[in-house]
């Protein structure tokens, strides 16, 4: 069954017919990603890093494929509400975490 992923809080034309909790997804880029990151932006003033793009989206998905997952085990089909923020961590600002945040509901 193919799940409903929506950034508001209902599905337009669908009723939720049950809440199931609230379902979180994290990634953790290590060290060196954030440091290369850094000097990417060095290189690339004014413009755009596709290998950074690509690892950032990869990392995203990643968040968004065990939030997924996490609703499934609740036997949700659908999740909304749903959040992704980008932080940094780490001494010196040195990983990149993403995190994804949903209400698991039945539709």
């Amino acid at each position: 069954m193919m799940m409903i992923f929506s950034t508001t809080p209902t599905i337009e034309g669908r009723t939720i017919r049950e809440y199931k909790g609230v379902v979180t997804g994290e990634t953790i880029i290590g060290a060196n990603f954030w440091k290369d990151f850094k000097a990417s932006i060095r290189d690339f003033v004014g413009g755009r890093s596709a290998s950074y793009e690509r690892v950032l989206r990869e990392a995203k998905d990643t968040s968004m494929k065990e939030m997924e997952e996490r609703a499934r085990e609740l036997g949700a089909n659908a999740i909304v509400g749903i959040d992704i923020d980008y932080e940094t961590l780490g001494q010196g600002n040195s990983m990149l975490m993403v995190a994804t945040s949903g209400t698991a509901v039945v539709i």
